[in-house]
């Protein structure tokens, strides 16, 4: 596309995937968002919390109170000498735009703001309000980031009705997945205890690794749930195991197992941990386990957010898109308990987190007209 790179989604996007914002840094991504929120009308509160940089912009205050919802900070970039381009100094090569962020998410935030641009440009008397809600910890720990940004909006009051996270949703083509919810995700670090000794004297020691295998077997082939219409059955996962001294020739005195449950809303967080330990203590096993639930299931079914997302990209794309609750988590698990609807929608996810991160450049120009259709539906 001749001089696609001056086109104001590309340029916008070039500047941010410049900026080395790995995770919790921003590196000035957000307030090169914000300047031009401001100028749009935009009311903007910065919310730092600890390390990691957040804002929360408004513009109105009357409902609906639409949101684009997203994260500045990137995942490291793995060695640097085999990207095929810098990948914080993003290029255009054939229509393909590298770097780091291009998919996940910076290319998305771009498309959000030349959106609102046009939009608030073309229907300055639009109804209902419009806001942004950015953070730099969502690769990270998210601790500091969407989830204490939320607690700020809910202890005032302050509700999202809709929410569109820009996370990459696409599969093979621009818009043609889009996520209406997310499986739930809840770890465990389990420790099985023995009694270390010499290998040559097996019945002076307890061997964890041996009385933990049927245990683990089990867990492995457990059917958890059936799924339903929305998501696929849950799993269960066991993601590192680590034992022994190194030596060949000691009986080692404990397993550390680490563990991952994707369950559906099908079955609850102390539904699995019961049924977990419960297998556990059927073998006799001695153990301690820790469990880390990094976000409850959730779904947005068909209603106003969905009908208008899903008529943006047949006006703009010219097809109909799928709704899936596939992939691991996102921030939208923050906000979806406070009862918005919320939807994940972004370019291709093919390269996430990978060497040569890259998205079609057209397809940021073209996200940012189905984010720009979508609040025609909704606001208008």
């Amino acid at each position: 596309m001749p001089n696609i790179e001056n086109d104001p989604t590309i340029k916008l996007a070039l500047d941010l995937i410049s900026r080395p914002s790995v995770t919790p840094e921003d590196e000035g991504c957000q307030p090169l968002m914000i300047e031009r929120l401001k100028k749009l009308g935009f009311e903007v509160e910065n919310l730092r919390f600890e390390e990691v940089d957040n804002f929360w912009a408004r513009k109105n205050n009357e409902g609906p109170l639409l949101v684009f919802a997203g994260h500045t900070d990137v995942v490291p970039t793995g060695p640097v000498e085999k990207w095929d381009v810098h990948p914080f100094k993003p290029e255009i090569i054939d229509g393909i735009f590298y770097g780091r962020g291009a998919a996940d998410m910076k290319g998305s935030l771009a498309s959000m703001i030349t959106a609102c641009e046009n939009f608030t440009k073309e229907h300055p008397d639009h109804k209902g309000s419009i806001g942004f809600l950015i953070t730099s910890d969502e690769e990270g720990p998210s601790i500091n980031g969407t989830v204490k940004v939320v607690e700020h909006l809910e202890a005032r009051n302050e509700k999202i009705d809709m929410c569109l996270v820009g996370e990459p949703s696409s599969t093979n083509k621009l818009g043609d997945v889009v996520k209406n919810g997310r499986r739930g995700s809840l770890s465990g670090n389990l420790t099985i205890l023995g009694k270390q000794g010499h290998v040559a004297y097996p019945h002076l020691a307890e061997n964890p690794i041996h009385s933990s295998a049927p245990a683990l077997a089990e867990l492995a082939a457990e059917q958890w749930d059936q799924g339903n219409e929305f998501f696929p059955a849950t799993s269960f996962q066991i993601s590192n195991i680590n034992s022994g001294t190194g030596a060949n020739n000691v009986i080692p005195g404990e397993c550390d197992i680490m563990f991952n449950l994707r369950f559906s809303t099908e079955v609850t967080e102390e539904q699995l941990k019961q049924r977990v330990e419960a297998i556990l203590d059927k073998h006799n096993l001695k153990y301690e386990l820790q469990w880390v639930l990094s976000g409850h299931p959730f779904l947005t079914p068909a209603g106003e957010l969905v009908d208008a997302t899903c008529k943006a990209i047949k006006d703009i794309c010219g097809y109909d898109t799928e709704l899936s609750t596939a992939g691991g988590t996102s921030d939208g698990r923050f906000i979806a308990p406070t009862g918005a609807q919320v939807l994940e929608l972004g370019p291709l996810n093919a390269t996430i987190h990978q060497l040569n991160e890259h998205v079609k450049a057209e397809d940021l120009i073209t996200l940012s007209k189905i984010y720009q259709r979508m609040m025609e539906h909704l606001l208008l």
